[in-house]
């Protein structure tokens, strides 16, 4: 596998993604690579300064840096030479050595617009959306859209609900996906014109599991496998899940230090390793779905750990071979459901 990796990209870059890459090479093969894009020096200074020599890791020099603030779609078209740029061009089936996947903790519009722009989307696809794999006690759930497209049509919608159950399929081996969206009610009536549109299509879909609405505080009790909503909702949902989690773990620990202090010490491991289960960094990025190659955003805040496991996630992705299979699915629905998009906004073959 050849991966390109962002290393300007995030909160902690480039220092926290570089020691990423260098860890992951414990899980890497020997013709494995990994395409260091960022600034030339600042890589070498640090892999020196670690006294990591490999020829598995490969520096593309880049000389912009497209920050986290800055306006997706302007700063892609006017920094041409920027890291996400330039990794997303190493993610094109027109680069003459292109990589299997690509990798950025970076402006997350940024990336979608640069994997969009550079790396093309699949046939039938319309706009890739973000799948983040959230850990729940009943097992994993698959919320799309989680920041790629905050005011999507119906038609996206519902091609991210079958985008979705094909990963779910493929990548986590759920056998029968069971499909939802997020809405304010169970009922019908509830909910936009945008939700009720989708629910039609999502409906009409052979061979689809779907099994209408959930609200919020379902979502972490196994009423769905694939969860449905704009990239504004999904993105909010889950960063509030991230900040809930972590402000529970830290209230329970509080509580038994002050009644117990021994309990507290007995109890460390447990709480530790429960933490672990639901702590983002321990799950890597999230596979941005319906672009050519395989595109993996992370977490801004990405630690070391999080772009190791990132990584493991980007050789999963490649190795499973979703996108062929969500060519196929789309391919298979598209006539029956009435699909209507226009064809200037579909993915070329």
């Amino acid at each position: 596998m050849r991966l390109a990796v962002d290393v300007m990209g995030g909160d902690h870059a480039p220092d926290a993604i570089l020691k990423g890459c260098i860890s992951a090479l414990e899980d890497l093969r020997p013709d494995d690579e990994l395409v260091l894009v960022g600034d030339r020096a600042v890589i070498e200074d640090v892999l020196a300064e670690r006294g990591v020599r490999d020829p598995r890791l490969v520096i593309e020099h880049s000389t912009q840096v497209i920050g986290m603030g800055e306006s997706a779609a302007k700063a892609v078209r006017a920094k041409p030479e920027s890291s996400i740029v330039k990794m997303a061009l190493l993610g094109s089936e027109k680069h003459p050595n292109p990589v299997d996947a690509v990798l950025s903790a970076g402006n997350t519009g940024a990336c979608v617009s640069a994997a969009i722009m550079h790396m093309k989307r699949l046939p039938f696809v319309h706009r890739p959306g973000i799948a983040v794999t959230i850990p729940a006690f009943h097992g994993p759930v698959v919320l799309i859209d989680a920041g790629a497209n905050p005011e999507p049509k119906p038609s996206h919608l519902w091609q991210y609900g079958l985008m979705a159950e094909t990963f779910a399929k493929v990548v986590l081996g759920i056998r029968e996906p069971r499909i939802a969206q997020m809405n304010i009610g169970s009922e019908e009536a509830k909910g936009t014109g945008l939700t009720r549109e989708t629910r039609d299509l999502l409906k009409n879909t052979p061979g689809l599991n779907y099994i209408g609405y959930i609200e919020g505080r379902e979502f972490f009790d196994g009423a769905a496998d694939v969860v449905v909503t704009d990239g504004f909702v999904g993105n909010t949902l889950l960063k509030m899940a991230e900040g809930l989690a972590k402000s529970l773990f830290n209230a329970i620990a509080h509580s038994i230090m002050e009644i117990d202090p021994e309990l507290a010490l007995q109890l460390e491991p447990v709480v530790k390793q429960i933490y672990k289960k639901n702590d983002y960094h321990e799950y890597g990025g999230a596979p941005l779905l319906g672009v050519r190659g395989g595109c993996v955003i992370a977490h801004g805040s990405s630690e070391p750990r999080t772009i190791r496991a990132a990584i493991r996630n980007c050789r999963t992705y490649v190795s499973t071979g979703v996108n062929k299979a969500i060519v196929h699915r789309l391919a298979e629905v598209s006539p029956a459901v009435g699909e209507t998009e226009s064809v200037s906004e579909r993915g070329t073959a």
